[in-house]
């Protein structure tokens, strides 16, 4: 079942207000159970969890920042 737009709208801000600091609390965690490791090896962590986080949210975001396109036009 598809989410309506007012309901993706929601879930997108609940996302990114909850699940994002979250998601940075555990991407911290993960790095320091790393033990500092190279620079390069660290940015490049951060990098692929910066993107992995998304992907499962990718349907919830799309078309979020766009009119919704089940209200009526006004006159």
């Amino acid at each position: 079942m598809a989410l309506s737009y007012k309901a993706r709208r929601r879930w997108s801000l609940v996302i990114l207000l909850v699940g994002m600091p979250l998601y940075i609390v555990l991407a911290v965690s993960i790095m320091n159970w790393l033990d500092r490791p190279p620079f390069i090896v660290e940015l490049l962590v951060y990098v692929i969890l910066g993107i992995l986080w998304v992907l499962p949210f990718k349907a919830v975001f799309l078309g979020v920042g766009k009119p919704d396109p089940d209200e009526e036009p006004k006159k």
